[in-house]
């Protein structure tokens, strides 16, 4: 009845429809069964049935058996194994699901109602109403592999362009490496070779080397003794002579006498060094700080063609001398800075530049490794010292004006006797270069700044280092006393300013200007000694409190366009002045 209905439905005509129920009018007489008896019968009927089944499928794979006909023959409370075939599809089952599959929903309404007429009228015959043959679904399936295997082989494309990708950059890295490694190896040999070749060059000069070095020690020791003989004759000269002209002094009688006269310094004869000292003037006096946060550039002068390397102020006059690396000094009035007079004379560059205490001599020293004494008088050099065997970096009068100090390159400062002209003592001791050196105002005491990053006292009379500050961390470039003589202020090529305590030996400040590092070339008191200018190499005048409840920076003095190499304070207290390595120096106030 269903499938008539599913015909009638499909549009196929029902030929006759027969209606059953309990309720049918048989005249048939029924028997009642026994029912436990059938039961039991029926079970062992099934049993035997489910038996045969399973051996025949056993033995022939082609009968397909429903899962569900297998359930329903067995006992309840006997368990099977599951089995599950798939039934092979029919023609028409295969054609409707390529339809729907396609997507033809009229050509698949089409095709339902021709095959359903066609199979009623019976016009199909089994092998057109079969099974679908094996090709055609060994065919489906493997088109849907192909097609998955096609994605898969597109994913794989893509994987494989970027895989390539990253090897054709890894290769070029390598090649360049490669590259860079062969190159290095190349100029690694190169300059084996060269190292081998200089040293086999050097091996060749090496004998004469030491050969020479033999002859500089005993030219040396030569020359120490030719020294030593050359003072030890001039000491018995000046005794025999001393001896000849008293003998000739001698009266022949009492009235004879001559009156006594005064000691007068004999021309040529070494001068005794004062053993008193006389009192410092300024011990006892006052003067009111400059207010060098006001300070503003008044004038720049040009005089030189080079770097000014060193001020020094006239003791008396208001006059100022200035040294430069073109070889010259000259002498300028101030404030308004006229040239009065020029010298040249050394053969190098100069560094330094001090006046004689009664303004009468001007000392300077060069890179030539001279000290010379020029006098205003005459106008010409007066002296000039030979004994150093490197550069001067400072020179230094005594406040007698009978002797000069100097510092040299050759880690030595020795003191010279302007009567006599020479070298009276060396001062030994520092292991670098002696940079800076002044006199301990109204003393017999000079203190000493080396690149062996200490400052030095030392006692000319006796020629023996007095005292050592140790502190600077590099090379110490000038050092400086206040008037008072109480304190040293030293700077360094850290840009570092220090103030020693000469009464105490002790450290009291240290100071950093605004922006540290830049090395500092000179430093200056003022006449009050509360206020030190320091030249640094960053073309500015740092200027530094140096009371002793403050000590602080107090500003930067910019202007010059290169480094500041000297920096001094007028004694009057009215202005200062600094010298630059952009061959000016100018004056502020």
């Amino acid at each position: 009845m269903a499938d008539r209905a599913d015909d009638e439905n499909d549009g196929i005509g029902v030929i006759e429809q027969v209606d059953l129920s309990d309720d049918s009018d048989d005249d048939f007489q029924y028997d009642q069964v026994d029912q436990d008896g059938l039961d039991d019968d029926d079970d062992s009927d099934d049993d035997e049935d489910l038996e045969t089944a399973l051996r025949s499928l056993s033995k022939d794979p082609s009968m397909v058996t429903n899962k569900a006909q297998v359930k329903s023959s067995a006992r309840v409370g006997d368990t099977l194994p599951a089995v599950v075939e798939t039934r092979p599809s029919v023609v028409d089952d295969y054609i409707r699901n390529f339809l729907i599959k396609v997507g033809m929903t009229r050509s698949l309404d089409a095709f339902n109602t021709e095959w359903y007429e066609l199979q009623s009228k019976g016009k199909l015959s089994e092998e057109d109403c079969g099974v679908v043959p094996d090709i055609l679904i060994k065919y489906d399936d493997l088109d849907n592999e192909v097609k998955s295997l096609r994605k898969e082989l597109l994913k794989m494309r893509d994987i494989t362009a970027r895989a390539q990708g990253t090897w054709d950059k890894f290769r070029k890295e390598r090649d360049f490496h490669r590259m860079h490694h062969k190159r290095v190896v190349q100029e690694k040999n190169k300059l084996l070779v060269d190292i081998k070749r200089l040293k086999k060059h050097f091996q060749a000069y090496e004998p004469t080397l030491k050969e020479l070095e033999k002859k500089y020690e005993a030219a040396m020791k030569e020359k120490m003794l030719m020294r030593l003989e050359r003072d030890r004759m001039a000491g018995k000269v000046e005794t025999l002579e001393a001896q000849l002209k008293q003998f000739e002094r001698q009266p022949t009688s009492a009235e004879e006498t001559p009156a006594l006269k005064p000691k007068r310094k004999k021309k040529g004869a070494d001068v005794k060094i004062p053993a008193e000292e006389p009192d410092n003037p300024y011990l006892d006096v006052t003067f009111e700080s400059p207010t060098v946060e006001q300070y503003s550039l008044s004038k720049t002068f040009r005089g030189h063609t080079n770097a000014v390397s060193a001020l020094a102020f006239h003791p008396k006059k208001p006059i100022m001398a200035t040294v430069s690396d073109d070889e010259t000094w000259k002498l300028w009035s101030v404030p308004n800075c006229e040239l009065i007079m020029s010298g040249e004379g050394h053969k190098g560059w100069l560094s330094s530049v001090d006046f004689h205490p009664n303004g009468t001599h001007l000392a300077t020293g060069a890179g030539d490794n001279t000290i010379k004494i020029w006098d205003f008088k005459s106008a010409s050099c007066a002296s000039t010292f030979t004994d150093h065997t490197s550069a001067v970096w400072g020179v230094a009068f005594h406040w007698s004006g009978d002797f000069v100090v100097s510092a040299s390159m050759d880690h030595s400062s020795k003191l010279w006797d302007l009567n006599s002209n020479r070298c009276r003592l060396t001062f030994r001791g520092h292991v670098d270069s002696v940079n800076s050196i002044c006199f301990q105002p109204y003393t017999n005491n000079i203190c000493t700044g080396s690149g062996d990053k200490t400052v030095s006292l030392w006692d000319i009379r006796s020629g023996l280092c007095m005292q050592t500050f140790y502190g600077h961390n590099n090379a110490c470039n000038h050092v400086c006393f206040n008037n008072r003589a109480d304190t040293i202020a030293s700077v360094d090529a850290d840009g570092v300013v220090k103030l020693w305590d000469v009464r105490m030996v002790s450290e009291r400040a240290t100071l950093n200007g605004a922006i540290p590092g830049h090395p500092l070339n000179e430093c200056s008191f003022d006449r009050s000694g509360t206020v030190l200018a320091a030249g640094s190499d960053d073309g500015t005048v740092k200027m530094f409190d140096c009371n002793t409840d403050s000590y602080k920076h107090l500003c930067d003095i910019s202007g010059h366009e290169d480094a500041v190499q000297a920096v001094m304070f007028d004694p009057a207290g009215k202005f200062m002045v600094s010298g630059g390595s952009d061959s000016t120096f100018r004056l502020w106030k």
